[in-house]
């Protein structure tokens, strides 16, 4: 049965889009490049006064924790009031947050600063769920319908572009102003991000679907019967169904690659931390590029969608695969570097692509009233596995000498659970044509 379409008849021109573009890249830009600074800064600080081995993993137990406890209220926000007050919202706790955290943080010694780090990353992470499911539920809001690639691509690579300079601006300026000073940063960053946001114009649908949500009393049972609508929805969408049969096997057979390669490069063959610096700096140039060509790349809409979706998934499969191979030789720390970084490149890649054509796929296909539910459900649920996938392969590459015959496994178990999906994805694909 054919999809039907959101209403994307909003009136916005290419130039007011080309604005909104430049000011949500901006905003990305210097949210993304402050935060990952932050989280490098704080490791750092929880390493130096605790000896902890979590100190720069805390982060990731909290942030997927946090995405399933809020799953429900965060969809229902994101779809039941306006898109420029939730991020205005979010963005001011966030500020009294950093400072109210800065002003605690040193009343606390050794281990018990985990009490302040821990309730100020809790808000954290609920303050960047909101705003990352919010911005994507705000596309038609944003740009038309011509743009919306162009503004996921842009976007993108501001985060790319991000992860390429952050952690030699970490590494300075936390010898050079210490954590205070990324905490005052942070500050700055995030009321830099909440000017540009204050000039950015949303544009609202004539019929607003906020119009009458905020005189209807909130309650747990109406709470949960709006979400369980947005996954009706989603229930009805073969597409999306399989989609996430392939996302969560993916995403937690990845987490071997995000794990192994610091282990299997430093304690299984010895190369140091120059060969895992190398190898992080090819995969955030590979987003780069990915993310950098689809925005120069005309839209083409839902066209040989099964190709865009079903190649760079095998591209992906393909590389985790190689790299096993790569560490199962014998290497120079310079080869594992160069080859390694290579390889990381085309992998990061394929995933940029992947992330970007499916998000444009769901905002061209999904109604707006129902995408913050849509994003929020399949972001908490790709996120929920990490921890689990990172467990596991920690204990599997701690039994083992030879990390890079697990990378070899998961490359053959993800093609060969891809291949099983081809049938079934072009059927769907087919399924849902307007």
């Amino acid at each position: 049965m054919a999809i039907k379409q959101p209403d994307l008849t909003i009136n916005i021109s290419n130039h007011q889009s080309s604005l909104q573009i430049f000011k949500a890249a901006a905003s990305n830009f210097i949210s993304s490049l402050s935060g990952k600074m932050f989280t490098f800064g704080l490791g750092l600080m929880l390493l130096d006064e605790t000896y902890s081995a979590i100190s720069f993993g805390i982060n990731m137990i909290i942030s997927p924790i946090v995405g399933l406890l809020c799953l429900v209220p965060i969809g229902n926000l994101i779809d039941t009031y306006p898109h420029k007050t939730i991020l205005t919202g979010s963005l001011t706790a966030r500020t009294l947050a950093l400072i109210l955290f800065a002003a605690s943080i040193n009343l606390f010694t050794a281990t018990a600063k985990l009490i302040p780090i821990v309730l100020f990353l809790i808000i954290d992470a609920i303050s960047t769920n909101i705003n990352d499911t919010c911005y994507s539920a705000a596309t038609h809001e944003l740009v038309n319908a011509h743009n919306i690639q162009r503004l996921s691509s842009l976007t993108q690579s501001a985060i790319s572009l991000s992860s390429i300079l952050s952690p030699a601006l970490g590494v300075g300026l936390y010898s050079l102003v210490g954590f205070s000073g990324f905490v005052i940063l942070e500050i700055v960053a995030t009321l830099a991000s909440f000017g540009i946001i204050l000039t950015m114009k949303f544009h609202y649908h004539a019929t607003n679907q906020f119009a009458n949500s905020q005189h209807a009393p909130v309650t747990s049972h109406s709470q949960f019967a709006k979400f369980h609508s947005g996954l009706n929805y989603m229930r009805s969408r073969t597409m999306i169904k399989i989609t996430i049969l392939l996302s969560v096997i993916l995403n937690f057979l990845y987490t071997a690659v995000t794990i192994g390669i610091p282990y299997i490069l430093k304690d299984q063959l010895h190369t140091g931390n120059g060969p895992i610096g190398v190898l992080e700096t090819g995969s955030a140039i590979g987003m780069l590029l990915g993310s950098l060509l689809l925005t120069l790349l005309p839209p083409t809409g839902q066209k040989r969608l099964f190709l865009k979706l079903i190649i760079p998934v095998l591209i992906l499969d393909s590389q985790i695969l190689l790299l096993g191979v790569l560490f199962m030789t014998s290497q120079s720390p310079t080869g594992y570097a160069l080859l390694g970084s290579f390889i990381m490149g085309i992998l990061a890649f394929a995933l940029v692509i992947l992330n970007i054509t499916f998000q444009v796929y769901l905002q061209q296909t999904v109604p707006t009233k129902l995408l913050g539910r849509v994003v929020a459900t399949l972001t908490t649920v790709n996120s929920s596995i990490m921890p689990i996938g990172t467990l596991m392969f920690t204990l599997i590459f701690q039994s083992t000498t030879h990390g890079g015959l697990v990378l070899i496994i998961n490359g053959i178990l993800l093609l060969g659970y891809t291949l099983l999906l081809l049938r079934p994805l072009n059927q769907a694909i087919h399924s849902e044509q307007p």
